[in-house]
């Protein structure tokens, strides 16, 4: 089972064929989540999705390159900047150099990260669709935790005046519902499409 813990995280990089771990990385992601500007990109989120990763990561090619991608897609995260994805990418691809790793490998973890910017996938990766079904996922939680995560979007956001807040928030919700399927995998698809659309609806309504 993943978790964060100093077990897991060596397991992991033994997958990905590391030859050296730096001894300071996990600590210095746990602090990255533990920033106290947020209030959803947190260790809660981490947690959150290496559990989905337990459960669906038999979907996955290259299942170590996508755990790996999971710890780094926020590791970077600041509210008032937009090269977040970016930043976080060439932590996640220098840090998997410096272990040794094979240079396809660090690729491929950087541009898992850097999906998670647009949040769409080719049709043709499935690395790269599970990655983002399971970041994603919490458009399908249940009413309430939903409703939990809007507010602590908005508590990250408090930067944001009000109305400018509500035109941006709408506009990146009504992206998601306009989609043909928000979800890219089947089993994603089938399990959260209807109550992610019923979420999203109920949402901007209330913007």
């Amino acid at each position: 089972m993943n978790s964060i813990t100093a077990a897991s995280w060596q397991r992991l990089w033994g997958e990905l064929g590391a030859q050296e771990i730096s001894g300071g990385l996990l600590n210095q992601l746990v602090a990255a989540y533990s920033e106290q500007q947020r209030h959803y990109h947190t260790l809660e989120h981490l947690r959150g999705c290496l559990a989905h990763f337990d459960a669906a990561g038999s979907l996955a090619r290259h299942p170590a390159e996508v755990e790996l991608a999971l710890w780094f897609h926020d590791a970077v995260y600041e509210p008032q900047r937009k090269d977040n994805e970016e930043r976080s990418a060439q932590w996640a691809h220098d840090s998997v150099r410096a272990a040794g790793c094979a240079p396809e490998v660090a690729d491929r973890v950087r541009d898992l990260v850097l999906a998670t910017k647009a949040h769409q996938a080719a049709g043709d990766d499935p690395d790269a669709a599970l990655l983002l079904d399971i970041d994603l996922a919490i458009l399908g939680a249940s009413a309430a935790r939903f409703d939990e995560y809007e507010r602590q979007i908005r508590a990250e956001y408090a930067h944001v005046p009000e109305d400018e807040f509500r035109a941006r928030r709408t506009q990146v919700l009504r992206s998601f519902l306009d989609r043909p399927r928000i979800f890219v995998t089947s089993a994603y698809h089938d399990a959260l499409e209807q109550r992610a659309r019923d979420n999203l609806r109920r949402s901007l309504a209330s913007l």
